[in-house]
């Protein structure tokens, strides 16, 4: 019976993404959960009370998992300009990947504290994994350093999500190209 449970938990999650990265936050309703998984709605709401716990419990699987894919991407890289570059680089490959999608529209909705508390602390930690290679390059305030280079993945993301006139290379090669140059001022 858990098992079956964490099966029908799991399918609502897919679902969620799905439904997330095809029309962001607005498309993620529990008669659309409910469609997706072939669930009854009353179903729906045994495992989730409201949708920001579909969404939290989203950023509890999801921001660890894109989190690790970029640390994994700065550990191969060598030095600490090569590390800097994997991690904007990194962060806006996954703009493609479906569970980043999920993350991305989670990200730019309107949610309750809870869900903006655990994406703050996720990306709280994707800040911590770059300070050290801006340490490392001599940098004076590298936490300042890391939280505004954040921003600017974050601000290509966007980009990215809008489709915007620019083509995603040019996109992507700005981002790196200001983040080098950036975070040596």
């Amino acid at each position: 019976m858990a098992e079956h449970r964490s099966m029908q938990r799991a399918a609502l999650l897919d679902a969620a993404r799905s439904l997330l990265s095809e029309g962001g936050t607005e498309a993620l309703t529990f008669p659309a959960l409910a469609e997706r998984t072939g669930l009854a709605r009353s179903s729906v709401y045994e495992y989730f009370r409201s949708r920001a716990a579909v969404v939290e419990e989203l950023c509890e699987v999801d921001i660890p998992v894109w989190a690790a894919e970029v640390e994994a991407a700065m550990a191969a890289a060598g030095g600490a300009d090569a590390k800097i570059e994997a991690y904007v680089r990194r962060q806006l490959e996954l703009v493609g990947d479906r569970r980043h999608r999920a993350v991305v529209a989670i990200s730019a909705s309107e949610l309750d504290a809870g869900a903006r508390e655990k994406i703050r602390a996720a990306h709280g930690g994707l800040v911590a994994m770059v300070v050290d290679a801006l340490a490392d390059l001599g940098h004076g305030e590298p936490r300042l350093a890391a939280m505004l280079l954040q921003g600017v993945v974050d601000a290509a993301v966007r980009r990215l999500e809008l489709g915007a006139a620019e083509e995603p290379d040019a996109i992507t090669e700005a981002a790196v190209s200001m983040a080098l140059r950036g975070v040596r001022g």
